[in-house]
């Protein structure tokens, strides 16, 4: 097909109905309004804000909305039901732009196990019902539920006699996920070339993800002829979820080449921000590895690729990430990363170390992120100023093993180096830290007084390093320490042989 002009694909957004059907995702009115304004804020076309029939708090969600949103088309659900459409019709009252979306299951399992009727008497209702719902809204959707399943010659007819009677937008679900990106390409082809009347209406699509294809298949749609999308943030809906808004809008911003005669009017640096809304009024965690808007979405470790962004953003992204509202990549030190992004990371915090020092800090940072996922800023700080500080002549600590629990007193066993001698001592104490801090002086033979400890965490998480300061009085004379480590002990450990060492 062969296009000149641009042409606008319809964003209608289902993160209020059909994203909430999501087991746990259950909104207040309160929670959906605010949604609702931030979704107006990201530029939707259509906010399919409730199934007002379904409850009181729903009607009143959809009736808040329908006030206050002022630039999107605002949808209430219904089923070809008289009590559905009233209900939809009342909560949309005060809409500058009111739709009733209406739906009717098609397929033969549905018709056979769900509504134990007919094909023709399905027609009779589709007409019967899209008559009521035009004498109450001027802007009708109909949905044949379930037509990926449908047989098409029957889907065909559905079709003709709801745009026959004024829906003004057809809608094609693929209610259970079961289609994929070439099947759907192909129902839209002959809906468009067997429905005689089907350039009355816009035809959209409804993609679920029970087998992982919602937004490829939307894709696939719209290259198809459709030109409403139904999508949700995050992805979220019933079972696996629904096409991701996100990634549709973003597929189709970042494949120019493929969609260049399309557009539509969301503001994508609102993205991150929706997603996030989303997220925390349904208390759905965003997976880190989410497209566009999961937490990894623009972080890197692994050292080759640090390496290539470093030079060239471009050679591991695809996005930008500002371009959805995040600030930028990021790259995330880790067991995987290597001396590069190591070594600008530390030039970026201002860490001045000459190369035999960056090599001895690189082995560091190597066995701490193995027992670290991520390593953090303030952590490399820790690491540079334990290799900066200077040792001379003192006791290195070699291993720390300590026996403790809630019925046994500590015992721990301490291994120093001094001047390649190896020594190892072991003691009681009134509790684990103690205990080695008395095996220390078993070797070092210095009689110490401790006069402050105090531990703290040098970054987030249940692997942060702990950092331990102490200050000791040795002779009368006062010396502090300070050591850092994943294990508490050993930083207790490395904290007291520093104070000991400065004396």
């Amino acid at each position: 097909m062969v296009r000149s002009k641009m042409e606008k694909i319809t964003i209608f957004d289902t993160t209020l109905r059909d994203g909430e059907q999501a087991p746990g995702a259950s909104l207040t009115s309160e929670q959906k309004l605010e949604v609702a304004h931030q979704l107006e804020k990201l530029g939707v076309d259509v906010i399919e804000a409730g199934f007002p029939v379904a409850s009181p708090d729903d009607f009143k969600a959809v009736s808040a909305i329908a006030r206050v949103v002022k630039r999107c088309a605002v949808c209430g659900l219904a089923r070809c039901v008289k009590a559905d459409i009233k209900a939809a019709s009342d909560s949309l009252r005060k809409a500058r732009h009111p739709r009733i979306h209406i739906f009717l299951a098609t397929s033969k399992i549905h018709l056979q196990y769900k509504f134990h009727k007919a094909e023709d008497e399905i027609v009779a209702l589709a007409k019967q019902a899209t008559q009521m719902a035009r004498q109450q809204c001027d802007d009708i959707e109909f949905s044949p539920e379930d037509a990926t399943r449908t047989q098409r010659d029957f889907l065909f007819r559905v079709i003709e006699t709801a745009i026959a009677e004024g829906a003004k937008t057809i809608n094609i679900p693929d209610t259970v996920g079961y289609s994929y990106p070439q099947e759907i390409h192909s129902l839209i082809t002959d809906i468009i070339n067997n429905v005689p009347n089907i350039n009355q209406a816009i035809l959209s699509i409804h993609c679920h993800d029970d087998l992982g294809m919602a937004t490829a298949n939307s894709l696939s749609a719209i290259l198809a002829g459709v030109r409403q999308v139904h999508c949700t943030i995050n992805g979220i809906g019933e079972r696996a979820g629904n096409a991701s808004l996100e990634e549709i809008v973003m597929a189709l911003k970042t494949r120019r080449d493929i969609f260049e005669h399309f557009n539509n009017t969301i503001d994508t640096q609102e993205l991150y921000r929706t997603s996030r809304l989303v997220s925390v009024s349904t208390s759905f965690v965003v997976p880190p590895n989410k497209a566009i808007v999961g937490e990894n979405a623009f972080r890197h470790e692994s050292g080759i690729h640090q390496d290539a962004m470093l030079k060239k953003r471009t050679t591991y992204e695809i996005m930008n990430p500002k371009d959805v509202g995040i600030e930028k990549s990021e790259l995330v030190l880790g067991k995987h990363s290597g001396r590069h992004a190591l070594y600008a990371r530390l030039k970026h915090l201002g860490l001045q170390l000459d190369e035999k020092k960056l090599e001895v800090l690189f082995k560091k940072f190597k066995a701490l992120a193995d027992k670290k996922k991520e390593i953090f800023d303030e952590d490399l700080v820790t690491l540079a100023e334990e290799e900066t500080r200077e040792r001379k002549n003192g006791f290195e600590l070699i291993a720390v093993r300590v026996v403790t629990g809630t019925d046994i007193i500590p015992d721990a066993t301490i291994t120093l180096k001094r001047k390649k001698k190896i020594y190892q001592a072991h003691s009681a104490g009134d509790g684990p830290v103690d205990a080695c801090y008395k095996a220390i002086d078993k070797i070092t033979k210095i009689k110490t007084k401790l006069v402050s400890y105090r531990l703290e965490a040098v970054t987030k998480g249940k692997d942060a390093q702990g950092l331990v300061r102490v200050e000791l009085k040795v002779n009368g004379k006062a010396s502090s320490g300070r050591g850092a480590s994943t294990d508490i002990l050993e930083a207790s450990a490395r904290a007291y042989l520093d104070a000991l060492n400065k004396v």
